[in-house]
This record gives C-alpha cells, structure tokens and sequence, in this order.
C-alpha cells in the first residue's frame, strides 16, 4: 500500500484587520438606523427594536477578538454592511482562485514542489465563486499544474473531506501528488446586520501538498494514518443562496440568502458527535486519546473546542495540546483547521502524532490522523 504524506502548507492571509470594537461600532449605527426607520413599527409592537452589540458580548459567545477580510469599507458602512468588491472581466483571473494561487504556491514551495509537478488539484470551499468552469480548474492554470481539477462543498468540512479525496487518489494510484486549496471569501456571505452572527467570520486561504512518501523531499512529512468521514443531515446551519433563487421569484437579500444558524442547537449536537467521531478514528488506528499529542480542530467556537477536548482527554487542556487560531483570524470556515496545523506544528517531534478535525454544516465531520516524520 502506497503512503502518502503532507509534504507542506501554505496560508494566504488578508490585507485588512477588523477588530471587535470597529465591527460593533458599525454594527450598533447600522442598528440605530433601522430602529429610527421603523420607530412607528416597533412603538406599535409590530416589530423588534435591534439590539445593540457589543465587544464584551463578542469576545464571551465566541473567543473571537478580530478577523481578516479581503475588504472592510463595505462592511462598515452601516448604509451597506457587506464587503464592496468590483466585478472583474471574464479574461481576468477571479478573485477566488487569485488568492488560492496565493496560498497554492506557498504550499508548493514548502514542499518543493513546482506547479507541473501537481497531478491534481481540488478546491474545498464553503462557498464558490461561481458554479462553473470550476474554480479548481481556474487555480491549475494558475499554478500551472496538469491532470485535473474539481470543487466540492462540505460547508467548514470541506478541507478534510478534500484530504481524503486527495489521500485515495495517490493510494489508488491515479495522482501522485494533490493539492488541496481552501479559500473562503466568508465575508461574502456573512449576515453582517445580524447581531447573533454578525463577529463570527473572516477571510483566508489555506493549501495543503498531498503527495506520495517516496516522491516527498520537503524537511517537515506527515504521513496520514487515517481519514474518515461522516455527514448527517441537519437544518441547524443552512445558507439558501443559489441560482434557484431567480426562479422562485424569491427576494435576494432575504435573510436565508446568506449564513444563518441556530448556534445553542448546533453547540449541544456537534460537540458529542465531533468528540465521538474523533474517538473511534483513534480507536480504529489502535491509539488512545491521550496519545495525541496535539489536536488541530475547526475554529468555530472556543467554548466548543474546549468541550470537545474535555470529552475526548478527560480534563482541560491549553493551547499546547489544542492551539486557538479563532481569536486572530475568527471563523474561517474549512480554513480553520488547516491555519491551525499551519501555525502549530512546528514545535513537534518525530513520532509525535496529531489529529485534525473539521465540523460544519450538514452535519459533517471530518478527521485526518497523521504521524510526523
């Protein structure tokens, strides 16, 4: 059986910073402004006045302290309160593969890779650009790679659900090097104007080289001992945005047209199915929790990844065991994860083992167990 390994990653970090305090002040004039507009509506009981936000709520809902974004001036306009991007021509490289060429290229050079080298390339996102040509295709003539390409959505999912894409195809003999792009213009589709999710998002992209043990050259392998997967069907995260929308005559500003969730729901459900999910991968490889020596989870909640940690090792562990990224970049979709082992492995010693794990909308978790080199 072919090994196969992650020979290097690469992350594609936005130019602009929004911090807490400068969203809730847009935040809290765009609120204003609705309440004065609608003071008759909501003195008659009709409708109800917008509560402000505030940091302090932020900071305790989520660990949230700031995120990147590709464009701010938009969303702190509280006559607008979403990002102001100009349409470019179709002869242009689109915004979406021009950052994921971005981080691809990073991701290559960590492993000493050149883009003819790439047999395939997948792009893994929350939300495409467009729905064709695939916006795989568009980054492999970017980076100049051959063989193929396609996109997939498993929502904040999608990184790992991609890995094991790439993994099965390198072990199935018809790629033997893959690359793996993520990037999430999550600014595009956040509800900035609504107060329970308007901090949770922020612009990235990740990479990450799959390649075959013996094709590797790059300083830093981690051969992939296992991926699984999972999915089961749940409303509780949903974004009804898609070309089916003209068709129904449906508003496309409507409130379901962009990210929505019932977060009490989706903490109380995702947290034992993640924590269950990452058991019985371990325990399938023949390894325990508490061998692991770090975890690199989806950074969506801080509260989550801790209760999650808590099911899996019994106790409370810190940034060592489980490194936060949430706080600096927020949520970054099926980024998160992958910023994480990114930033936080390389620290780590040979034999030591780590696990990363993503948990999203469908419900979909996905897990990647892998062994340093």
């Amino acid at each position: 059986m072919t090994r196969v390994v992650i020979s290097g990653t690469g992350l594609y970090q936005p130019p602009h910073v929004i911090s807490n305090a400068e969203l809730v002040e847009a935040f809290n004039a765009y609120a204003a402004l609705q309440n004065e507009k609608n003071a008759e509506a909501i003195a008659a009981g009709e409708i109800t006045a917008m509560t402000p936000s505030s940091v302090e709520f932020i900071e305790k809902a989520s660990g949230i302290k700031q995120r990147y974004v590709l464009e701010k001036t938009g969303v702190l306009d509280p006559t607008r309160m979403y990002p102001r991007f100009e349409a470019r021509p179709d002869d242009q490289i689109s915004l979406m593969a021009e950052i994921a060429a971005d981080a691809a290229n990073k991701a290559l050079a960590a492993a000493g890779k050149r883009g003819d080298q790439v047999d395939a390339v997948l792009c893994a996102s929350a939300n495409m650009q467009r729905a064709y040509p695939a916006m795989a295709v568009e980054i492999q003539q970017a980076i100049g790679a051959g063989g193929y390409g396609f996109d997939m959505n498993v929502a904040c999912s999608s990184a790992t659900f991609a890995i094991e894409q790439a993994v099965n195809a390198i072990k199935a003999g018809t790629a033997r090097c893959v690359l793996v792009v993520n990037p999430e213009i999550t600014s595009a589709h956040l509800e900035w104007r609504d107060r329970d999710c308007h901090f949770i998002f922020g612009d990235v992209c990740t990479a990450v080289v799959i390649e075959a043990a013996d094709t590797a050259t790059s300083a830093d392998q981690w051969e992939v001992l296992g991926t699984r997967l999972v999915t089961q069907f749940s409303n509780a995260i949903r974004n009804n945005f898609g070309f089916m929308n003209r068709a129904e005559d449906s508003d496309p500003l409507a409130r379901d047209k962009t990210f929505k969730q019932e977060g009490r729901k989706v903490f109380k459900e995702v947290v034992p199915m993640a924590a269950a999910h990452i058991e019985s991968h371990l325990q399938s490889l023949a390894f325990e929790p508490t061998a692991v020596r770090r975890f690199w989870l989806h950074q969506a909640n801080l509260g989550m990844n801790q209760l999650v940690l808590k099911k899996l090792v019994g106790r409370e562990v810190g940034d060592d065991i489980a490194p936060l990224i949430l706080d600096t970049y927020a949520n970054t979709a099926s980024a998160g994860s992958i910023i994480a082992f990114h930033e936080h492995r390389g620290d780590l010693q040979t034999g030591d083992l780590g696990v990363i794990c993503s948990f999203g909308a469908g419900y979909s978790i996905g897990s990647v167990v892998a062994r340093k080199l």
